[in-house]
Formats: C-alpha cells, sequence, structure tokens
C-alpha cells in the first residue's frame, strides 16, 4: 500500500514553475527522491493553467512520509514556497495492491 499525494502549486507570472525549477536546481528533488521509502517525486505542467504546476510525490508507507514531513528539507522546501507567494491545494490517495 502506497501514499500518493497530488500537490497544487499555484502562483502568478510564471512563479510556480520557477519554484519548481529551483527545487530541482538547489538538489531538493533529488534529495527527497534518496529518503526512505519514496518512490515518486515528479512535477507536471497542468496545460490548461500555466500558474500551477502538480508535484504527485509517492510514498511506500504513512511513516516514511512523516519522516519527510519532520526533515530539514522541508522548511527549505517551505522558504522556497514563501520566496515564490506559492498556494497550494493537497489531494491524497492510497493505493492498494491488487485486489482479487
Amino acid at each position: 500500500m502506497s501514499l500518493i499525494i497530488n500537490i497544487y502549486y499555484t502562483g502568478e507570472n510564471g512563479s510556480a514553475k520557477k519554484f519548481a525549477e529551483e527545487m530541482i536546481s538547489s538538489g531538493i528533488v533529488d534529495r527527497v527522491r534518496k529518503e526512505p521509502g519514496n518512490e515518486k517525486y515528479e512535477y507536471f505542467f497542468p496545460m490548461e493553467d500555466k500558474e500551477t504546476v502538480l508535484l504527485i510525490d509517492k510514498w511506500k508507507r504513512k511513516e516514511a512520509l512523516d519522516e519527510h514531513h519532520k526533515s530539514e528539507m522541508m522548511k527549505e522546501i517551505a522558504k522556497l514556497r514563501e520566496k515564490y507567494h506559492l498556494h497550494m491545494r493537497v489531494e491524497q490517495f492510497v493505493e492498494k495492491e491488487n485486489i482479487r
């Protein structure tokens, strides 16, 4: 069972895309991907909303996600969100194993 979190970052004047670019260039994305339990950390750009970036974040178990939320990286991410004046909308899903 994995947790999938969709985070929609929305800003103005391309700030959401700049945020995602800085997340990558600063190395934060690579560090998150290397955390125990992380299965996916990818950004997507909705075609019909140029001011929003979608992050799909997937974790093997809730405890791994909880540890990520306690990490120093979360402070770095929060500072970048503030820097780019972003609003967030979060959706969380549980991926179940194949059911027969």
